[in-house]
């Protein structure tokens, strides 16, 4: 089964192609990250009129590179939420004008189990599983089922990691996009030089904040600089990054231990961290979990984890009509059991 995928949730426009929900036969993505740089951040306007430039020639693009025509199509898989409104629906009214024209089904899926299945393209067997999805906008802890329904076990109550790694990047003066540049410089710094807080590690639900840690180092480089002191900004980031990942890792491997799930996939945008993905890796080691990570190009997004979400959601019966609406905010819950999207 091959599966269209669309992807504009944010500021990547994006398609691909994927059989069975494995095998990535192409996926190309229109990156707007240099469009976005001399604004410090994505602007949702900017974006959404991009999406609408670029999304047909993406998805043409997408079958030249697959060597596909439209009758090699069984099913076309759409973003339909959370994301930027605007550029849901440029994504998602591509989506529905192609299905309309081919009579292909139309699926629309959770941005989140998009970034789940990533790791499914490139390792398989093991559902039922946890997921840590960490990015921009999301963090939080889900149980997978073999079916590819998720639950939630917790999240953040404030703002998400990769939001926080933005923050903190603004505040040292980084370049757009703030994280990879704080885990660059993280690697080269002393992790052990400031003392940021751990806010919910000993809490023992699974939810996380992260608002508090990037007041605390708000207040840190006010403090040094109205003092007239230096300021080591690798040392900054090593701190901030281990007050991250000890969070992080330590939920999840909580997570483990109580529900007995074995296997760990890691999701989003910060699963392309390196000092991430080097503690949870440790920390499988030391417990004894399985530890599933998609490569570092399918951690950002793209459509080919549309395309492997939608053969899942397919497979158990999710089509769409072609009134399915595009939402900035959209639960699991009600993405899994409201057909009337």
């Amino acid at each position: 089964m091959n599966i269209l995928g669309i992807e504009t949730s944010c500021d990547e426009t994006a398609a691909a192609i994927v059989t069975d929900g494995r095998r990535i036969v192409s996926n190309i993505v229109a990156s707007q990250i240099e469009i976005h740089k001399a604004f410090g951040g994505v602007v949702p306007e900017v974006a959404s009129r991009h999406h609408v430039e670029s999304v047909t020639r993406v998805v043409d693009e997408a079958f030249r590179a697959a060597k596909m025509s439209w009758e090699d199509v069984d099913v076309i898989a759409v973003t339909c939420g959370p994301g930027l409104l605007g550029a849901l629906l440029v994504g998602l009214s591509a989506a529905k004008g192609y299905a309309l024209a081919t009579g292909l089904p139309l699926v629309g899926v959770h941005h989140i189990a998009g970034h789940v299945a990533a790791a499914m393209l490139t390792d398989e067997g093991h559902l039922p599983a946890l997921a840590l999805v960490v990015s921009g906008g999301h963090t939080e802890l889900l149980r997978i089922s073999e079916d590819f329904r998720f639950a939630r076990l917790g999240g953040t109550i404030d703002d998400a990691a990769g939001e926080a790694y933005d923050k903190v990047a603004r505040l040292l003066g980084l370049p757009y996009p703030g994280g990879p540049e704080v885990d660059a410089l993280a690697a080269k710094g002393d992790k052990d030089a400031f003392s940021f807080p751990k806010s919910l590690l000993d809490d023992p639900s699974y939810n996380f904040s992260f608002s508090g840690l990037k007041t605390a180092v708000a207040n840190t480089l006010t403090k040094k600089r109205n003092a007239r002191e230096d300021i080591s900004v690798a040392d900054v980031c090593a701190s901030f990054q281990k007050a991250v990942t000890e969070v992080l890792v330590e939920k999840t491997a909580r997570a483990v231990l109580e529900t007995g799930l074995r296997d760990v996939v890691l999701a989003g945008g910060v699963a392309a961290n390196s000092g991430l993905r080097a503690a949870l890796l440790a920390r499988a080691d030391s417990d004894g979990f399985r530890l599933h990570m998609p490569p570092l190009a399918l951690c950002t997004d793209n459509a080919a984890m549309i395309a492997a979400a939608g053969y899942y959601a397919f497979r158990r019966g999710a089509v769409h009509s072609l009134s399915l609406n595009a939402y900035a905010t959209l639960s699991m819950d009600r993405w899994q059991t409201d057909a009337q999207l």
